[in-house]
């Protein structure tokens, strides 16, 4: 079913950041793996690639387990606080230490080095090529695409489930952090709203949620000490968008965990 909302979400921090582009490909993935033809095969090798890339780029086991240390405190001081479910705290506290105690097993880092297959790394080398992965190319990809669905299968699970303890973590954290977000109405003057944050709060993202039928996008910028919104037209053939002339009214979430 559709929503009603349009929801844009902005990452105040740059492990936010990598952690939502990560969620992204990992729901990316999912869907191609659920195909069987050829090109959804192709498609879901295409976005190991892209997140293994991301883990090139990150240390991401290092930066998962801070999250999560990050979380526990959090959650530990509100243990005190009166009217708090300890049933349920206790419950979310195992989960994070469960799945600390999975990251902190896991040994070495995740890599192209960590595909123990030559047929993927050499997909990997030849996916920044335009093209490179053609059959011409790449002969042994193409007999590879053209086998069994089962055969197929337990290759892309091999190569998937390395990812599994990490993407559980993430998940886990974005959850966290998206339900302690507080709603209010607000509105932007002539298509712009900005606002200061308070350095003393753990601000990690704000979620903007524009009705369906509004005619704009939203373009959010900022960090940690503030953020700017603009509201602007979507394109229309060769019209560059532009930012509202009317005030624009909209849903905005503080997420702060």
């Amino acid at each position: 079913m559709t929503t009603e909302y349009i929801n844009y979400e902005f990452p105040l921090n740059e492990r936010m950041r990598v952690f939502i582009r990560l969620e992204q490909l990992f729901l990316q993935l999912d869907h191609f793996l659920a195909g069987s033809s050829i090109w959804d095969k192709r498609a879901s090798v295409s976005t190991l690639v892209d997140i293994l890339q991301v883990f090139s780029r990150h240390d991401l086991k290092a930066e998962t387990l801070k999250e999560l240390e990050r979380h526990s405190n959090r959650l530990n001081q509100l243990s005190s606080h009166e009217g708090v479910d300890t049933k349920t705290l206790r419950k979310i506290l195992d989960d994070l230490n469960s799945i600390s105690k999975t990251l902190y097993a896991t040994t070495g880092k995740i890599d192209i080095s960590s595909m123990k297959s030559d047929l993927f790394q050499t997909i990997s080398q030849r996916s920044s090529i335009p093209g490179g992965t053609c059959s011409f190319d790449l002969p042994s990809y193409h007999y590879w695409l053209e086998q069994e669905k089962q055969s197929q299968d337990e290759d892309l699970n091999m190569w998937v489930n390395q990812f599994s303890p990490i993407r559980t973590a993430v998940d886990l954290i974005l959850n966290f952090i998206r339900q302690s977000g507080s709603e209010t109405k607000e509105t932007a003057h002539q298509g712009f709203y900005q606002a200061t944050l308070d350095q003393t709060q753990p601000y990690q993202i704000v979620i903007i949620k524009l009705l369906r039928t509004t005619p704009y996008f939203v373009e959010i910028s900022g960090g940690k000490h503030r953020f700017t919104t603009r509201f602007m037209s979507a394109s229309n053939g060769n019209v560059r968008p532009k930012q509202a002339d009317t005030d624009v009214q909209f849903l905005l979430s503080y997420c702060i965990f």
